[in-house]
Order: C-alpha cells, then structure tokens, then sequence
C-alpha cells in the first residue's frame, strides 16, 4: 500500500505571538514546535517532500496558488513589537508542485490561478517557522474562497488528496475552534454558558471529523453553520479561519485524530488525518 503523506488542521494562534513568546500561547507553541513535526515525521526518510497549505489569511474569487520560487514575507498584521516585522522564513516554494496541484484541481473541474507574486502571510510564516525551523521544504500556499461555500472547499479538499500518495502534505491553516475577535478581547470567552457553548460547537466538528466515510463526512460540513454556536465562533461572514479545516477533511482518509491546546480558558482543537 502506497504510504500516505499526513493532512492536518492546525490551530495557527493570534498574528506573530506564538514565536514572540507570549505566555498565553504556550500551548499552541509547543504542539507547533513538538506535535506537529511528529506528525508530519520530520528529519526522517519519510518527511514530505512538500507541504500545501491552505492558509486562513488570503480569501480569493477562486482558488490561487503561490507559484514562485522564492517568497518575501507578508506582515498582515498591526501593532506589534519591532521585531515582529523582520521574522525571517526562507523555505523555497515550487513551481512544480504549484503545477501538480493546478493540474489535480483542473480535473476536478475547479478553476484556479496561479500568483508568483504574493508573499507569505503570517498563516504561513508563523506556524512553520516553529513547526519546521530548518526552512528545508517547499511550501505552495493557498487561498481560501470568498463564496464561504463548504462545498467547494470540500471538494478542494478531495482534489488534494490526490496529492498525498506523492508524499505532499496538507495543512490547513487557521483557527477551527473560535476566531471572533470581540467574545476574544472582551473577556466572553470566560463566561461558562460561553465555554460551555464552545464546547458543544467542538463536540460537532469532532464528530464530522470522524465520520469515516468521505461523502457523509462532506454532508456534515455542508452543514456547519447550522452547528450549536457556529455564528458565536465565526461570525457571519467570516469563515476564513474555519475554512482551512473543510479543505482538510475532505483531504483526509478516514476517521481524524485530533489535540487540544489551551488558549483564553478554553481548548483549540487541532486535526489530523494519517490515512
């Protein structure tokens, strides 16, 4: 049986925080630093020989794939220490690869445009400069879809998947568990009927994720927004950061595994396929 390269949907955190040392993403730093490159078995023989990343932080009409060699970084983010401006992540990018995967969405009948000049954004930059320090393999971002539609980011998902018996890896890159900036800084995450909400919406991705069969499975995500606090954790009209996963799942073989890390009281939930 032709081995697998892994799919996993990372809980990226808050803009450059997690490699600033802000304490309260510890958690999720030491998953990117420990967990992660286990998973995708690093400094080892069998360590992808590419990464696609589908990245929460670049939202397009259709689907766009960096395509250059070489990429200048992209700070998207504000108010930030000095140095959070001259991070470094030197990792080479493949017109190859960007091909193979234009050429797995085109025969699913999913246009796509190439882009050779976009940097990397911090949904990039920031999770691998811990997960994969050395910068030794080649990383294809791309964008996440407008639409907002689950199905076509399902069946993107499904495109990619071709990919991994060519040991390419998947990861999806945002924050599944909760991106709504006002429950984050007003303290609402805090409240136990919030908690406990979260909870329930957690309780519904974890049984998405591990519907073995791929077509249910898509079914499920179909629905997501109609999942017990789905409009609490991504606000209407902004589902970039839940988007990433879809892809993910639809990438994946069978049932997920899945780890929590601790962030503002409660668990960000991260999900990985190996088959």
């Amino acid at each position: 049986m032709t081995r697998l390269a892994p799919v996993i949907s990372i809980a990226h955190g808050g803009g450059p925080m997690p490699i600033l040392g802000d304490p309260g993403h510890a958690a999720i730093t030491k998953s990117l630093k420990t967990r992660v490159p286990k998973i995708l078995k690093l400094g080892t023989k069998e360590q992808p020989r590419a990464i696609v990343l589908v990245t929460a932080h670049w939202s397009t009409n259709e689907v766009t794939i960096s395509s250059a060699e070489k990429h200048e970084l992209y700070y998207d983010y504000g108010g930030f220490p000095n140095e959070a401006y001259s991070l470094k992540y030197d990792a080479p990018g493949s017109g190859e690869v960007a091909e193979l995967v234009r050429g797995v969405l085109e025969k699913e009948g999913i246009k796509s445009a190439k882009d050779e000049k976009r940097g990397w954004d911090h949904g990039v930059f920031v999770p691998m400069t811990l997960i994969n320090p050395k910068a030794d393999i080649p990383i294809i971002q791309l964008s996440v879809l407008n639409s907002e539609s689950p199905s076509a980011h399902y069946a993107i998902g499904r495109a990619l998947a071709t990919l991994r018996s060519e040991n390419i890896a998947i990861i999806g890159s945002g924050f599944a568990s909760l991106h709504n900036m006002r429950a984050m800084f007003t303290g609402q995450t805090k409240i136990p009927t919030f908690k406990k909400l979260n909870e329930e919406w957690s309780e519904s991705i974890l049984d998405a994720v591990q519907t073995k069969d791929v077509e249910e499975r898509g079914k499920k995500f179909e629905g997501w927004r109609q999942w017990p606090g789905a409009y609490d954790m991504h606000p209407r009209g902004g589902a970039e950061h839940f988007l990433p996963l879809i892809v993910c799942a639809g990438a994946g073989g069978g049932k997920a595994k899945a780890y929590a890390d601790e962030f503002m009281g409660l668990d960000m939930w991260s999900y990985y396929w190996e088959k």
